[in-house]
């Protein structure tokens, strides 16, 4: 509720604003109730006032010099000036001071009541300014990234979008430039070794020492993209050298090995894409090329690219049979996998591929919340067995074994965990209901990839997560606004509305009434 100070030398007067202004209807709650000047900016002096009522002529200190230095105190407070007079000066200096009204006497308790409201809707409106403000400052950084990550997908097309990139600088791109895209060289085994003793964000930790260095480097352009890789746009005359130099650096200073996939030269933001898109293709090409170093558009051959891209469609197929349980298709494409493999050649060769795959077949099951290695009881140095197989059959052999054990676990734990999970996610929503929450959100904090963990809770709850969010907030919104000391935007804000007339649309939607004439019949 916001404080009102009430400043009138005449006692009866003062009495009568105490008793016969709705004070609690107003939202509002009188501090104090004082008989001059001095004795009212003794009280601002003390506690935090809103808005000030005050007549203008009292002895000592009129109501006009009381708001002067009342203003220089708390410049966000707002006056309401009582007077006897109806002086166009007085009128004049009250405006001059951007006074909120001017309320003559006798004081008509509905004209008072009228201007107090406009008091408080001025109010309302400057702290959800000052809160949206706060919130776009804050939020900057992080929307930079996401437009950032929209341009480099080929989202980001078209006047409108385009137009967001502005407040972010990102229409200011220096072309001609080039996307290169980091990885993180053994990502999988390095989570094996550190997911029982380190923090869950160690990966987050080292995109943010690769982040700075590349901010130490005068490189603006650069956020995380899925798989925990690094975009960066580069404009330098020769990308290659500075990258190479860069990777050179980070091993150096953070003890990582990284793998950079370098695009060709765009010449405008509308290239940027196609340029993202070749970074991406040189990285799939690592394990053909080797880590530690960088792939650039000259080791893009058409060959090598093919492959890569068939091992990217067999491993999704893979992946995709071994989460639903299907053996028959599962052991398609294990058998498509070696085809693949077998093409290579050399037995070396064949090793390698089987390694990269396992590597992949780790990386998406962390989307699980599972591991290769756990789950299949092997370590990551016994992987070397491997090489001592006489045939690729007997690879494929063991590797079949070890997919159809897994799909087997998955299966078996899915029909059980999947119930808890949905209790421990609603808990957080409930948790949460005062900010932003996303379904990535969730995924982050429950370590599972967001497209599952939205179909999962889907699949299980018969609701969409985003749905399940907004009927949690408004029924949180249903009991706060039974507290008729809450207001109305304090409630919203509590629910996680930081706009007062879309949370107002949105209950109304929902329970055919505004977030106001609910309280009243409350």
């Amino acid at each position: 509720m916001y404080k009102v100070l009430l400043a009138e030398d005449e006692q009866l007067d003062l009495e009568g604003l105490l008793r016969f202004i709705p004070w609690e209807e107003l939202e509002m709650e009188v501090a104090a109730a004082v008989n001059s000047g001095f004795a009212a900016l003794e009280v601002l002096g003390r506690e935090s006032i809103d808005v000030l009522v005050t007549d203008i002529r009292m002895p000592n200190m009129s109501g006009l010099e009381l708001a002067r230095q009342a203003i220089a105190l708390r410049p966000e407070l707002k006056v309401v000036f009582v007077s006897g007079y109806a002086d166009f000066q007085y009128a004049k200096q009250a405006i001059d001071m951007n006074a909120c009204s001017y309320v003559l006497k006798p004081v008509d308790d509905d004209e008072l009541a009228q201007a107090l409201r406009t008091a408080a809707e001025t109010l309302n409106r400057e702290r959800f300014g000052a809160s949206l403000e706060q919130t776009f400052r804050q939020s900057a950084p992080y929307m930079k990234d996401e437009l950032l990550g929209r341009l480099l997908e080929g989202k980001a097309e078209g006047g409108p979008a385009l137009s967001l990139l502005e407040p972010y600088g990102l229409d200011r791109i220096p072309f001609p430039a080039a996307v290169a895209l980091f990885e993180f060289d053994d990502l999988d085994w390095k989570r094996s070794l550190y997911r029982e003793e380190e923090p869950p964000d160690k990966v987050r930790q080292w995109c943010s020492a690769l982040l700075g260095i590349f901010g130490s480097k005068g490189i603006d352009y650069c956020c995380t993209t899925e798989g925990d890789r690094i975009a960066v746009i580069i404009s330098e005359s020769d990308p290659a050298s500075e990258l190479e130099n860069m990777i050179t650096e980070i091993k150096a200073d953070t003890r990582l090995s990284v793998t950079a996939g370098l695009g060709e030269t765009a010449s405008g933001l509308d290239e940027v894409h196609r340029s993202y898109v070749q970074a991406a293709e040189a990285l799939a090409c690592k394990m053909f090329y080797g880590k530690g170093r960088l792939i650039g558009p000259a080791d893009r051959r058409p060959g090598i690219v093919r492959d890569a891209k068939e091992l990217g469609d067999i491993l999704s197929g893979l992946f995709e049979a071994m989460s639903h349980y299907d053996l028959v298709r599962l052991d398609d494409s294990i058998a498509e996998l070696f085809a693949l493999a077998k093409s290579f050649g050399t037995k070396t060769s064949i090793y390698h591929f089987v390694l990269h795959a396992i590597a992949k077949l780790d990386d998406y099951l962390l989307g699980f919340n599972e591991n290769f290695y756990k789950l299949t009881g092997t370590e990551f140095r016994s992987m070397e067995l491997l090489f001592y197989f006489e045939t690729a059959e007997d690879m494929q052999s063991w590797l079949r074994r070890k997919v159809f054990e897994i799909s087997e676990k998955l299966h078996a734990k899915k029909m059980k965990k999947n119930r808890r999970l949905i209790e421990e996610i609603k808990r957080y929503v409930a948790d949460h209901l005062d900010r932003s929450i996303t379904v990535r959100d969730a995924a982050n904090l429950f370590s599972f990839a967001p497209n599952y963990l939205g179909h999962l809770f889907k699949e299980e709850t018969g609701i969409n997560f985003s749905d399940y969010v907004i009927t949690q907030r408004l029924e949180k919104a249903k009991l706060l606004l039974q507290d008729p000391k809450m207001k109305v935007y304090e409630v919203a804000d509590r629910v996680g509305y930081r706009s007062l007339p879309y949370f107002s649309r949105h209950f109304k939607e929902v329970f055919g009434m505004t977030p106001g004439e609910y309280r009243r019949r409350c």
